[in-house]
């Protein structure tokens, strides 16, 4: 009765309580959760740069790809947040059980397609987007390994999904912990005590992805999770499939093209050398870091805005959105700050290699530029928490396509043929296309079509 206990909590709290300590309660597990998942890359990182600036310029190179195939889970991910959060404001757990089970099953199949396809397709893929030498040879070996985590991996989305909808994003917290930490010891061993190399750091990732699914497992099916799926008898439902199709295709496609965009992106990056390539990984993999307090803040107002639609109390969704906003902001003027202040120290500690100090030169002036647009970062999580728990996830979509291929992609490509600017022209671009994003996410919110929304199984369509 305790899991259940703390589900009914969570939810008087989301919402009848204090909508700060609604935010950061949700917010504080996710936050956790999603900086132990951004470790996966970052001790991997770390630990392969040990080898040598290329290894770790080829797993920055190829890491769009598998993030290409996870945006498929995310989007399916999102889908589940927002139809369960929903279903449990509007107090259908019974109907909400039913899509559980569709849920894992859809994406369970999805997942083992994506895994095999991508284990044959490796070699043509990396060759295709322009790689070569050490780059080629090491990311085809890191790029196929990895793809075997990718069912493990859809599976976690599932039951962060499940356990989110119910207000209970502390479980997700605690198997991702046990995932990493494990990871965290498996990779020396597997890269130098093993003599594995890069394939070591990739196996370590697998290993440990594994045993988040089969705990995850454990946790879908105790009698004490309230959206116990029921898979005696299972047949797919089309009408549900169908919904969930609806809601994840945008997310889907939003996180896939700015997964395509990035890969393209690699492609102009390493044209400027494996220093840049190897500054341009590091820093991102720093900035997904320090960004999960706000990331987090995002994915918080996702349940806490679908379960208040779900429940009809309107003016929390917006009061909400505001004071999501004055937390983003915050976090984001605090860290950005931060960043600028340390930025030497940061770099030299995250890239271990001392085989090319211009990577640690590149890493400095483009941590500093991306610096400054943190709290847009944080706004941009804000407005994909709105849209996503409103159900319309094509505005989400659109900012994630948008940000890359109307505003980085051609503004690197305009400083890349008509100036002198090398690569300081990639990192205005990467800093300058979060302020466009974030101005028309704010159009959307303040124009209001993200507003009607469909309520409960009956589909009653009103107005937040």
């Amino acid at each position: 009765m305790g899991g259940i206990a703390l589900s009914l909590d969570k939810k008087e709290l989301i919402l009848k309580g204090n909508l700060y300590k609604a935010l950061l309660i949700l917010a504080f597990p996710i936050m956790i959760n999603t900086i132990i998942e951004t470790l996966y890359s970052v001790v991997d990182g770390i630990w392969v740069s040990k080898i040598s600036s290329v290894h770790f310029a080829a797993t920055a190179f190829v890491f769009p790809v598998n993030f290409l195939v996870i945006s498929v889970g995310i989007g399916i991910f999102v889908a589940g947040m927002a139809i369960l959060s929903q279903m449990v404001g509007a107090g259908e757990e019974e109907k909400a059980k039913e899509y559980t089970a569709q849920f894992i099953v859809f994406s369970l199949v999805l997942s083992i397609v994506f895994s095999i396809l991508g284990i044959i397709l490796t070699p043509y893929i990396v060759k295709l987007m322009g790689a070569t030498g050490g780059i080629a040879e090491h990311g085809t070996t890191y790029l196929r390994i990895t793809f075997l985590e990718i069912p493990f991996i859809f599976f976690f989305f599932n039951m962060d999904a499940i356990k989110s909808a119910q207000g209970d994003t502390l479980t997700p917290t605690i198997i991702s912990s046990i995932s990493v930490i494990l990871n965290i010891i498996l990779d020396p061993i597997f890269i130098f005590t093993l003599n594995m190399g890069i394939a070591g750091a990739a196996w370590a990732s697998v290993v440990s992805r594994a045993a988040m699914m089969f705990y995850g497992i454990k946790i879908v099916l105790s009698p004490k999770n309230k959206l116990k799926p029921d898979f005696t008898n299972f047949k797919f439902n089309k009408e549900i499939i169908k919904e969930i199709i609806k809601i994840a295709l945008p997310a889907t496609t939003g996180q896939a093209g700015a997964a395509a965009g990035f890969i393209i992106l690699n492609g102009f990056v390493v044209s400027y050398g494996t220093a840049t390539m190897a500054a341009f990984g590091m820093v991102n993999r720093i900035i997904a870091l320090v960004q999960q307090p706000a990331m987090a803040i995002g994915s918080a107002l996702t349940a806490v805005i679908g379960q208040n639609i779900g429940a009809k109390n309107f003016t929390r969704v917006y009061e909400s959105f505001r004071k999501a906003s004055f937390l983003t902001l915050l976090m984001g003027i605090v860290g950005g700050a931060l960043l600028i202040l340390f930025s030497t120290g940061i770099i030299k500690f995250f890239i271990q290699s001392k085989d090319d100090p211009e990577v640690i030169l590149q890493g400095i002036v483009y941590l500093k530029y991306i610096a400054f647009s943190m709290p847009l970062m944080g706004m941009f999580s804000v407005f994909q928490g709105v849209f996503q728990g409103s159900g319309h996830t094509k505005y989400s979509m659109y900012m994630e396509i948008g940000r890359l291929w109307l505003v980085r992609l051609p503004l690197i490509l305009l400083f890349m043929y008509f100036t002198n600017f090398g690569s300081l022209g990639i990192w205005f671009s990467m800093s300058f296309s979060n302020l466009v994003v974030v101005l028309y996410g704010y159009y959307i919110y303040k124009e209001g079509s993200w507003s009607i929304v469909k309520i409960g199984t009956a589909g009653q369509v009103e107005r937040v």
